[in-house]
């Protein structure tokens, strides 16, 4: 987890634009100013002065979309953070809809670690695999209820939205069920075959690490 530098090792107007411009995961002291209450909406560990939304804990800032029209702000204490999706972390997820464009996913682990709350992600078709990616289709790299090992690149346009790839041989699906709802057998990068019927489908299948087994 990336925590950035201590806010009191920072001026004043230095630490206010460095919070203005949060990541999931970043430390504050009581007293400091988050946002505007144009940006945010106020949630837990924090009260509002002039229109601005100040920290009332020491802690770290979490700021997450919970389907309202803004995020919703909150300062927790170290007991009570968990660990987010980060840059270059490698995440399990579950592909909940896929169109022509990509598949959104919602994220259950980082590494081996079960997140308690629900990350959103997407996978974009050009982030699906290395090689010729104006051939990707995303239908036949992934389906609804697959189980996929993919990278955070980016935390997206807004922190409970990451954008993942899948552009490494030991990224993709790692487990799928076929129509028959039989758990399908990986038989080359690019196919899983069902078990009881023996019909091949598509998929971007990932060359699974034993570290991932167990997820």
């Amino acid at each position: 987890m990336r925590i950035n530098a201590s806010p009191s090792s920072q001026p004043i107007d230095e630490r206010s634009t460095l919070l203005e411009n949060m990541s999931p995961m970043k430390l504050c002291v009581p007293g400091d100013k988050l946002c505007s209450v144009e940006d945010c909406i106020p949630g837990t560990g924090v009260y509002l002065r002039h229109g601005y939304i100040y920290s009332s804990l020491a802690g770290y800032v979490l700021r997450k979309n919970e389907g309202e029209e803004l995020p919703v702000i909150s300062v927790v204490r170290e007991t009570e953070a968990q660990l987010l999706p980060d840059v270059g972390a490698i995440v399990t997820c579950k592909v909940t809809s896929i169109n022509p464009r990509f598949a959104k996913v919602h994220i259950l682990y980082v590494g081996s670690t079960p997140l308690k709350d629900r990350f959103r992600g997407t996978i974009r078709k050009e982030d699906v695999r290395a090689t010729e990616k104006d051939k990707v289709e995303t239908y036949k790299s992934f389906r609804p209820g697959d189980i996929v090992l993919a990278k955070v690149i980016s935390l997206g346009d807004v922190q409970s939205n990451y954008l993942l790839t899948t552009a490494e041989n030991e990224l993709g699906v790692v487990v799928a069920h076929s129509e028959a709802g039989a758990q399908m057998i990986p038989i080359s990068w690019c196919e899983m075959q069902c078990p009881r019927t023996h019909s091949k489908e598509f998929r971007k299948v990932a060359r699974v690490q034993p570290e991932y087994l167990q997820a």
